[in-house]
């Protein structure tokens, strides 16, 4: 199949997701009904940053030749271990190894089964051909190399099981922002967006923020109330009310609205409902550390990834800055 092919037939995808059919309506409601956590805005929103990140003519365009893909390519089989925290977590590796020329196979999460099946046969529909390039496999064996992304316990296995062979295998991730005290509201409405989106699970998600000495939380608050409608989310709202038992039991300080607790804190990874921030001196310090430390995906702030852009990755933003294109070129 050559590359040309396989473009066009990510064309073909890209259009019949703009198109929003009865078809692709009623997979998303199947989706929801498999994770509530795949709530509909949320799927909405993943699917306009795959297809105006990922799909966008120019940009797989400009990614292919700067790696110089052609036609001459020995096919090998790639496992692919998917996570489940968001929709479509897994979709940026499988593009790769799609455009590349390799055959992927595919290990799902039980979280997120119905949307990538569902992406699979449509892709197949436009063109037969796809289905020797694609596979599902409850158990990953035989494969020439492997990308396997989930928790830091997950790992430990995966480095047992694929560590031999060409691998790249990723541990738990999130992300930062360095506020300064000057945000707009409207700069903090979209820094909502970094921290609620998929209900904070993803690894672009800010669990963190730093804020200076004296900071006013009101504003913040305030503009967080962009995603209020999340406290009647069932599970959300589970987890919002036993976090707040949590904190009053222990007598730990915290502040609140109805969709959101701030606590102080220096942990990275903030449980579901919860935003940790501390307090800096020095703002550029902070920061330094912050893009330096393993455990960060990225960091938001003036300087840095502007805000509400966290969860718009583009297709040179590889998870863990491993650069999954020129891996699988090497295997």
């Amino acid at each position: 199949m050559l590359l040309a092919k396989r473009i066009e037939v990510l064309k073909g995808l890209k259009d019949w997701w703009a198109l929003d059919d009865q078809e692709w309506q009623d997979t998303k409601q199947k989706a929801y009904l498999h994770n509530q956590w795949f709530i509909p805005g949320f799927l909405d929103h993943r699917i306009h940053c795959i297809t105006n990140q990922f799909l966008d003519e120019e940009k797989l365009d400009y990614w292919t030749r700067h790696y110089h893909l052609d036609d001459n390519v020995s096919s090998r089989n790639i496992g692919i271990v998917m996570a489940g925290n968001i929709p479509l977590v897994g979709f940026h590796d499988f593009l790769a190894v799609f455009v590349s020329g390799h055959k992927a196979v595919i290990k799902l999460s039980e979280k997120d089964e119905v949307l990538m099946r569902k992406v699979v046969d449509k892709m197949i529909a436009l063109d037969p051909d796809v289905k020797e390039y694609i596979m599902f496999a409850e158990m990953l064996k035989g494969c020439d190399a492997y990308i396997a992304t989930g928790s830091n316990n997950t790992s430990r296995y995966f480095d047992y099981y694929f560590g031999k062979y060409p691998s790249i295998i990723r541990r738990n991730r999130t992300s930062a922002a360095v506020l300064t005290g000057t945000e707009s509201h409207d700069e903090l409405a979209l820094l909502a967006d970094d921290v609620f989106l998929y209900f904070g699970l993803g690894c672009r998600n800010v669990s963190q923020i730093y804020v200076p000495e004296g900071y006013d939380f009101v504003p913040l608050l305030d503009a967080f109330r962009k995603y209020e409608y999340l406290k009647d989310h069932a599970k959300y709202r589970n987890n919002y009310d036993y976090n707040l038992a949590l904190l009053i039991m222990n007598s730990r300080a915290y502040m609140c609205n109805e969709n959101i607790i701030l606590v102080e804190g220096d942990q990275l990874f903030s449980p579901i409902s919860e935003l940790y921030f501390s307090y800096y001196k020095d703002p550029g310090a902070g920061a330094e550390a912050l893009l330096h430390n393993e455990q960060v995906q990225c960091v938001a702030g003036k300087g840095y990834i502007p805000m509400g852009q966290t969860q718009q990755a583009g297709l040179f933003d590889y998870a863990d800055g491993v650069d999954v294109m020129e891996f699988l070129l090497s295997v």
